[in-house]
C-alpha cells in the first residue's frame, strides 16, 4: 500500500523490450535505502517488484496487460518517473490509500498556470468520473491530489509549486498520458451497492 506522496523522481536508464513483456531500469537513490529484490515500488503509480539492486537503481519486469493498460506502455529511456516506497506500518499517512494498481489512463486536456499554481484537466473514460466526487482525492502518475473541480470528461486538480517542484507533474503539457487511480474506498462502496442499483460500471485496469 502506498500513499501518493514521491519520494524520489527517478530516470529510465534502459528499456528491454521482449516478446513476453518489458524489463526497465530505474535510476534512483532516495528509494534505495531499505529496497530489496521482491520488495515493490511505485513507478508513476504503477506497483512494481524489484527483481534486481543496482549500486544507483533497480530493474522491474512489466507484463504484456500492465503494459496495455498504464503509460508504461511507451516509456522511453531518459523518462522521468515518480518514485515511492510501500507505507510503513509505523509510518505517517501523509497522502490517501493508493494500491499502485492504475485504472486507466487520462489525457491532459487543458493547463493554466494562476499565481504560481498549476491548475490541470484530465480527460478520463466515463466509468472512471463515476468514481470521483469534489475534493476526493485521486492519484495521477502516483502523486495523490485533491480534485479541485469536476466536470462529466474529467478531474481538475491543483499543482502548488511543491508537488510541481518534487513529481514530474510539473512538466504536464496539453496531450499528455498520466495513469489515474481511484480511491480504493470509492471502489468498495460501488461493489456493495452494485446489487441493490441498476448499473454502476467497473473502473478499468488490470495488474498496473
Amino acid at each position: 500500500m502506498f500513499t501518493g506522496i514521491v519520494e524520489e523522481v527517478g530516470t529510465v536508464a534502459a528499456v528491454d523490450r521482449r516478446d513476453d513483456g518489458v524489463m526497465v531500469t530505474i535510476a534512483c537513490e532516495d528509494v534505495l535505502g531499505d529496497a530489496a529484490v521482491g520488495a515493490s515500488i511505485a513507478v508513476s503509480g504503477v506497483c512494481l517488484t524489484v527483481t534486481a539492486l543496482l549500486d544507483r537503481g533497480f530493474t522491474a519486469d512489466l507484463a504484456a496487460s500492465t503494459l496495455a493498460v498504464t503509460t508504461l506502455g511507451d516509456v522511453m529511456p531518459g523518462r522521468r518517473v515518480n518514485l515511492e516506497r510501500p507505507l510503513a506500518a509505523d509510518g505517517r499517512f501523509g497522502g490517501h490509500l493508493v494500491q499502485g494498481h492504475v485504472d486507466g489512463v487520462g489525457t491532459v486536456t487543458d493547463v493554466r498556470d494562476e499565481d504560481g499554481t498549476l491548475f490541470v484537466r484530465v480527460g478520463v473514460d466515463p466509468e472512471i468520473t463515476t468514481f470521483l466526487v469534489p475534493k476526493g482525492s485521486v492519484t495521477l502518475d502516483g502523486v495523490s491530489l485533491t480534485i479541485a473541480d469536476l466536470d462529466p470528461s474529467g478531474p481538475e486538480v491543483a499543482l502548488i509549486p511543491h508537488t510541481r517542484d518534487v513529481t514530474t507533474l510539473g512538466d504536464v503539457r496539453e496531450g499528455d498520458r498520466v495513469n489515474v487511480e481511484v480511491d480504493v474506498i470509492a471502489k468498495y462502496v460501488a461493489r456493495h451497492v452494485q446489487p441493490y442499483v441498476e448499473y454502476v460500471p467497473e473502473p478499468g485496469g488490470g495488474e498496473g
